[in-house]
Formats: C-alpha cells, structure tokens, sequence
C-alpha cells in the first residue's frame, strides 16, 4: 500500500471555493490562502448565526497504545462515509502541531484513505495559526520582561512569574532556562521556561473564545505572576492584550479544507489533551453545526482526558449538546492493554483480548455517565480474526451498545458506510432518550472537582494533593476563581496517572503535584505525574526522515 503522503499527493482535489459551495458559501465568504485552503469570514460566521444547529457527534478512543487506534483517520471517514449514504456532514478537526511532527507520534490529518488534504500544509505551517499563538504568547512575555527593566512599576517579583514563553515544537532544552544574561541593557535576570505552543493559554483561549470581543477579554484576564506583596498582575496591568488580539485577528478564523473525497473539513485550533483541553475551536464545531446536518468533531487521546474535557469544559462554555459518541478501538490495542508485547500483537490471542477489553468497558461506561449514547468503531485490521472480533460483538452485547467494523484506512469512505448508518440510526433511536449532563458541578470546590473526576472517570480511591497544589488551590479560590471547571493533566497512557497500569486499573490514587490557574481561558489546571509541557525529541525523530527535492516535492512526511 502507498505511504500516507503519496496517497495524499495523489488526491484530485477541488478548488476551495468548490468546496465552500458544496454549503452554500459563496467566495465573499472565504478569505483564500492559496487555491485549497480558505479561512470563512467574519460576515459568514454572522450571518449563520440564525441557523438551526445539526447533530453533534463526538469521535474519541480507547487509551492510546503504541499499537495505534486511528482516532482521527476514523472521523475522516466516517466523515466521508456520511456522504456516501446521503448525509450532509461536516467534519471539525485539531491544527497539528509541528512537535509532534517532527517527533514521534506524526500529525493530525487522517491516514490511508481517509485523510485531510493538503496533507503537507496542514501538517507543517498551514495558515499560519500557530506561529500567530506563539507570537501572542512571546509578545505577553517580553513585554513582561520589559516592565521589569523599565523600572517595573507594578512591583512584579521576577521570581513569580507564571506565564512562560512558548515555541510549537519538540525541544527539551528549553524547558528550565535563564534569561536576562549578560548585563544591565539586556534585561532583569530571571529563571524562565518554555512550553510547546499547544499546551499554551492562548492555544486554550483562541479554542474557547466566541468572538474577537470574547478573546480579548479572555487575554485581558491572563495571569502573568505575582507583585512581591503577593497581589495578581494580569495581562491587562502590561496593557498587553490589544497588540495579543490584533496578532490573532486572523488566526480567530477557522480555516476550511477537504478529504480525499473532497467532504469538506474546518481545522481550527490544537491543544493537546494531556496537558491541555484537547479540543478544536469553539467557533469551528458551532459553525460545522450550522454548516451541516451532522458535524463530526474529536477529542485528543482517550475518553478519560480528550472527552471529559469536551463535555465538561468545551460542551459547559459554548453551550454544545452532543448526540452520539464514537469510541475507537482496535483488536491489537485491547491485546496490548491485555499484556502482549507490540511485536506479538499480530497472532491471535483471545484470552488477552479478552483481558485487555476492560479498557473499552471503562471508556464506555464512563461516556455513559454523561448521558451520551455510544456506538463502538472498530478499526480493523488484516490480522483480526473471526474469534477475536466475537469476543467484541460479545462485549459490546454485554454493554448494551451498537458497534460496526472500519475500513476507512484501506476503503475510504466505503469501508465506513456501516458505522455512518449505525451513527444515524442510533442518534434517531435515542432523540429524548438521552439527557447530557457534565460529571461535577462547577459550584463544588476545586478538591471536589478534581476528586469527581478521578474517581468517576479514571477509577481513582482518592486524590493525594501535595502542599504545594493544596496552597494552590487556596490561592485560586481567594482570588475568586474556586468556580471554574477543571483542566487535568494526565498521562494519556492509563486511567491511572502511571503509564505503565494498562487496562482498567484498580486500588490507585491519582497524585495532583501542582495546580495552576488559566484565568483566561477559563479553567484551572490540575498536574499529575510526570507531564512535560514541553516535550522532547526521540532518538530517532520523524524528522530524520523527511526531505523536500528539487521541484519542491515533500517526502517521508509519513
């Protein structure tokens, strides 16, 4: 079989604009970057906004494994497949980010036939949206800095300031490092740090802001640190978030592009979910749902991290009522989380499936406790067999849910047309059946929201919180943000906050070392294990891999 990109490089694409008309966007409605991409135009976001929404279906998975689930290369094709038996649907996808790029676990736009085209730009600059964010970012830093050397002020303690620099890719180095060296004309020297842009505040805000209004507002109220009498300094004490909003006047705008089988698609927005909410933009789903009868989004890593926080942040701030969950999963990762080894995960072995479907048990469950019904996609593969896809069919019998095999990777959208036509059917079916409901309430205080989380979703016993995410907590509730929803940290891996506890773990705590407050966008973050918000390079980078030639061709992007 071809490689993604080759695949990719072979697409009949159409025309953005024809894309754009396929639901009724005129080009005055589109602001072109080149010929396949476009972002939609303010006026088009207004003028929708007096249309009825479409049903909202959320794609999300399993825990991850090194074995792979195919989370967003299944909504692409249920995307496709949705065409393919006459639904208008549109699909709201993640922006990659270069650091994972370029590292090890590739981009964001779908795989085998069911991708996102143009592959190579989605996956590298794009329109530009991620160097805007991490220019925002770096300019509230340096006007910080600034402050400081400019005779500071408003008192600021250089060793309380909280909001980092940041930089959209992979680069260990810069996780702990000094600035301000070499004398008095180069600034204040301070400890500082980097984070990779996805994980950044204002990757968050720009995902959860409703309008350039809203988003400015949301920069206005970032934290940056503390004055050495310990009161808040926001970003608006710098007067920062007029020259912020204007480097993400454009970068607000979601962009639109297309499938393979031109079923068009608004990329907008990246945050990982692991270390931040894992969702697209909010103006992105809102206009997929105006846009058409079905708007088909997903949610980073496993239904513990990237669901919890669509439902309980995304869905609570935009207003969002999902209609049906997509969970991903496949044989080889249910063996995986049943003790077989990714080199032996190709021979049939019922008894691990057998044990390491508690996982899928787990998630669904868990999607249940919000109220949501839920249809199982199985991402198959060649080596699955007759006897291990019976021990699924059992399974999802014994959880009362509907499941349909995928062949999106190998087929495209025909090898989704039977879990597009389960999806409808079970969103008809279950219409007023259901009721969506997030799993706390935001007036219980941060401990008790943090405690429901890990012990509803992840299985936890409790919560250790260490001294430091205690006066923590203490301090965020003084400053009146105690009623804001709850951001986790976590290993995408397990349940648990241990990578290493697969399956679906028990007799755990879940450890909270630090919690820190996003005012701006909205929620506060809880940090358990071992979380780089910085992440760093393999020893083998994908980045060793790919070339460009002469003519400009890229190669062995994947």
């Amino acid at each position: 079989m071809l490689s993604d990109i080759e695949i990719a490089q072979g697409a009949k694409m159409l025309p953005i604009a024809q894309v754009a008309e396929k639901l009724g966007i005129d080009p005055d409605g589109l602001e072109f970057y080149g010929k396949y991409k476009a972002k939609l135009s303010e006026g088009l976001v207004r003028e929708l906004s007096g249309r009825p929404d479409g049903k909202l279906i959320l794609v999300t998975a399993i825990n991850p494994t090194p074995a792979g689930e195919g989370k967003t290369t299944t909504s692409v094709g249920l995307g496709q497949a949705m065409e393919k038996i006459g639904k208008n649907a549109v699909l709201a996808l993640r922006e990659p980010s270069l650091g994972p790029v370029f590292g090890i676990k590739g981009g964001a736009a779908g795989g085998g036939y069911a991708q996102v085209v143009p592959m190579e730009d989605i996956n590298l600059h794009f329109t530009g949206d991620m160097h805007a964010i991490t220019a925002a970012n770096n300019l509230l830093c340096a006007m910080a800095d600034n402050h400081l050397q400019q005779g500071n002020a408003l008192g600021i303690d250089p060793r309380r300031i909280l909001f980092k620099r940041c930089l959209d890719m992979n680069d260990r180095a810069l996780r702990d490092i000094t600035v301000g060296l070499g004398g008095k004309a180069n600034g204040i020297p301070r400890e500082d740090g980097f984070i990779i842009t996805v994980a950044s505040e204002i990757m968050a805000i720009l995902c959860l802001a409703e309008d350039l209004a809203d988003l400015k507002a949301r920069i206005a109220r970032i934290l940056v640190g503390y004055t050495y009498d310990n009161k808040p300094v926001y970003a608006a004490d710098l007067k920062a978030e007029g020259a912020m909003t204007a480097l993400l006047k454009d970068a607000l705008k979601p962009n639109l592009v297309q499938t393979l089988e031109n079923t068009p698609v608004l990329i907008h927005g990246g945050p990982f979910a692991n270390i931040a909410h894992g969702c697209n933009s909010v103006r992105a789903t809102k206009l997929a749902l105006k846009l058409g009868d079905y708007c088909i989004t997903e949610a980073g890593f496993g239904s513990d991290l990237g669901a919890e926080k669509f439902f309980d942040i995304k869905c609570r701030y935009a207003g969002l009522t999902p209609s049906c969950v997509v969970m991903v999963a496949t044989v080889r990762a249910l063996k995986y989380n049943g003790g077989v080894p990714k080199a032996e995960l190709s021979a049939e072995n019922v008894e691990a499936l057998k044990k390491g479907i508690v996982n899928l048990k787990a998630h669904v469950e868990n999607m249940h406790k919000f109220g949501v019904p839920v249809v199982v996609a199985i991402n198959r593969f060649y080596t699955d067999t007759d006897a291990e896809l019976a021990v699924i069919d059992s399974c999802c019998r014994e959880l009362g849910v509907d499941y349909a095999l995928s062949e999106v990777f190998g087929k495209g959208g025909e090898g989704g047309v039977e879990l597009a036509q389960k999806v409808v059917e079970v969103i008809d079916r279950c219409e007023g059946c259901y009721q969506f409901k997030p799993v706390y309430e935001l007036d219980a205080p941060l401990e008790e929201k943090i405690e429901k989380i890990c012990k509803t979703i992840y299985g936890a016993d409790g919560v250790v919180f260490s001294a430091a995410a205690s006066k923590a907590i203490r301090d965020i509730t003084a400053l009146g943000y105690g009623g804001l929803p709850v951001c986790m940290a976590k290993t995408q891996y397990s349940l648990s906050d241990d990578p290493n506890k697969l399956g679906r773990p028990t007799g755990f705590e879940i450890h909270v070392s630090e919690v820190r407050l996003s005012a701006g966008a909205g929620f506060v973050v809880a940090l358990t294990g071992s979380i780089m918000t910085m992440p760093g390079l393999p020893k083998r980078p994908s980045a060793e891999l790919i070339d460009v030639d002469a003519d400009g061709n890229i190669s062995g992007l994947f």
